[in-house]
């Protein structure tokens, strides 16, 4: 168990960003949280935590992999003490007909000896609602929404009932809006009434925030609910009302930053383009290109990024490299190297300039795009943040601490198509 482990909330993510999405609104309804990467080996402190956030890697992964990866962390929080578990994944559902949103979600109601759990994937300030069982994205069905060509997971079908029903040999049923209407008493007798008929999974309309506080006060005392992160900004407000948690003033409050600004950029998003082209507008000297092609031919690119970087920092500048770069660019790299080549070559160039220049003193990077994320925070042996304030909506500031630094390294993942336009400077003069 934790040192002081007596939180309130265990949530189980399946992927990191929609970890760090669940964490970031859990702050914001109030709870100070820690997200943790992969369920933690050794003893962790959790005594100013009311939250843990466990970011796996099992949406897209083979079903038994997603199943023993899901139990093992719900075991550990557990273990600390959690109230309340909360499965997480993406608003789109974006799960196949094996899997492995209904497979997970059963082992885990089976773990917890529980009999019925909700559905609540919408997150309405983004554009996803759930309308008589049915997932829309902004005024999109599902499968109308560019979700059926997603690579890994594609959406064939709007009608949640339908598509759980696939994945789960028990029944599904619906608490539609015209219930969550007449409020969270009588959605509660609705979930019990279908609890008696044997309905194990209830999929929940949801237009608006309203009807997600409904939701949360209907449910607060399930052992296990899923779905979204929008259901997690309402969750703590019951969790006050049920007296499990007390009113946090700043619940995201981080120690003072310190050290020199980063910024590692691989996404070539359009929304992170545009954010490299604000901030060379501001530093017109302040970023470094990197060329996937020049990477090839030993070390020397990464030398003169390293030089230019040194330099810059000396000056206490922001100092960005990057390797996002317009599509006939990355086309011409792509094919001269192939696909995955040209991206592993990226990833492990801005991770090693990462180490490297974090050794060296940088205290606040900022880091766009998912896998150049995932990259940097496996080879800075990254395992817990302690979650801040946001910079942009699903972007908080975090922090942890790395070996042989004595301050925390604060640090920012960016989505490569979240923040404003000008997110690479903004981020550093929202933290203090």
């Amino acid at each position: 168990m934790g040192m002081g482990a007596n939180i309130v909330l265990g949530a189980i993510a399946d992927d990191f960003t929609g970890a760090t999405d669940l964490a970031n609104n859990l702050v914001r309804g109030g709870m100070r949280c820690l997200q943790v990467i992969g369920v933690p080996q050794q003893e962790i402190d959790l005594a100013d935590i009311d939250a843990v956030v466990v970011a796996l890697k099992s949406r897209s992964c083979p079903v038994d992999e997603a199943v023993a990866d899901s139990l093992a962390a719900l075991e550990w929080l557990r273990q600390q003490g959690a109230r309340q578990l909360f499965f997480k994944y993406c608003s789109t559902f974006d799960s196949t007909d094996q899997g492995n949103i209904g497979p997970v979600a059963d082992a885990l109601l089976e773990a917890l000896g529980a009999h019925q759990t909700v559905m609540v994937p919408a997150f309405p300030i983004n554009g996803r609602t759930v309308y008589q069982g049915h997932l829309f994205v902004g005024d999109r069905l599902l499968n109308d929404s560019g979700m059926q060509h997603h690579p890994l997971n594609p959406m064939q079908d709007a009608d949640l009932v339908r598509v759980l029903s696939r994945q789960t040999p028990h029944p599904v049923g619906l608490a539609n809006r015209a219930v969550l209407v007449q409020g969270a008493e009588a959605t509660c007798a609705h979930l019990t009434m279908l609890a008696d008929q044997g309905v194990r999974h209830v999929i929940c309309d949801s237009l608006d925030e309203q009807d997600l506080e409904i939701l949360a006060e209907a449910t607060v005392s399930l052992p296990l609910v899923t779905g979204g992160s929008g259901l997690g900004q309402a969750l703590p407000a019951q969790y006050r009302a049920q007296g499990w948690l007390g009113t946090i003033s700043e619940p995201g409050r981080l120690s003072p930053a310190s050290g020199g600004a980063l910024v590692l950029s691989g996404s070539c998003s359009r929304a992170t383009l545009a954010q490299v082209a604000d901030f060379l507008a501001q530093h017109p000297d302040g970023g470094f290109a990197l060329d996937p092609l020049a990477l090839t031919e030993g070390g020397q690119q990464q030398e003169q990024a390293l030089a230019f970087a040194r330099k810059r920092l000396s000056q206490e500048t922001p100092v960005l490299l990057y390797a996002s770069a317009d599509t006939e660019k990355v086309n011409a790299a792509q094919q001269a190297l192939g696909v995955a080549h040209a991206g592993a070559l990226v990833e492990e160039a801005l991770s090693q300039l990462a180490v490297k220049l974090v050794e060296e003193g940088v205290g606040r990077l900022l880091v766009a795009g998912g896998e150049t994320s995932g990259a940097v925070v496996s080879a800075l042996g990254i395992t817990t943040l302690r979650i801040g304030e946001q910079i942009d909506p699903g972007v908080p500031w975090t922090q942890t601490l790395i070996t042989g630094r004595d301050v925390p390294l604060s640090l920012a993942l960016k989505s490569g198509n979240f923040g404003g336009v000008d997110f690479f400077t903004r981020a550093f003069e929202v933290l203090v």
